[in-house]
């Protein structure tokens, strides 16, 4: 397991900025910390190398797409599971977007997004596949809210 950084205030209020809108200018960022340019930008740079911040990416309403639906499943593995297997298996379904490993129960949340109530099926169906996965329960996303800052 990689060795985890140590951050300071400043470093979690960058963080912060940057999770609000990972566009936001160095300057903005800069002002808003009591920093000059250059030392967000050397606290930035530490950051992704330190695997801190694996990288930037924009986060899509996918309830604003016509034919779009998103969904997420509970997995529950079987008492012989390899976490490992199940993790590859999953990354090879190109529908699933996020997979979250949990202690209690469910053992695995996952977010799918699909075109359709067919995809969705066809997806799910493909998960249930596997031996080594007993049970799932699948929930249609209605609406989507995410706290900034």
């Amino acid at each position: 397991m990689p060795e985890q950084a140590s951050l300071d205030d400043t470093d979690r209020a960058i963080l912060d900025l940057l999770r609000d809108n990972a566009r936001r200018p160095l300057r903005e960022i800069a002002t808003a910390v009591g920093l000059t340019v250059a030392p967000v930008q050397r606290r930035i740079t530490r950051l992704e190398k330190l695997g801190v911040i694996e990288r930037y990416t924009v986060q899509i309403n996918h309830g604003r797409i016509a034919g779009g639906i998103e969904a997420m499943t509970e997995l529950h593995f079987a008492d012989d599971l390899d976490l490992a297997q199940i993790m590859e298996f999953v990354a090879q379904v190109p529908e699933v977007k996020e997979v979250l490993t949990l202690a209690g129960d469910p053992d695995a949340l996952i977010r799918i997004q699909v075109e359709g109530v067919e995809d969705l099926r066809r997806v799910v169906s493909s998960l249930r596949s596997t031996k080594a996965i007993a049970s799932t329960k699948t929930l249609v996303v209605l609406e989507q809210w995410t706290r900034r800052g």
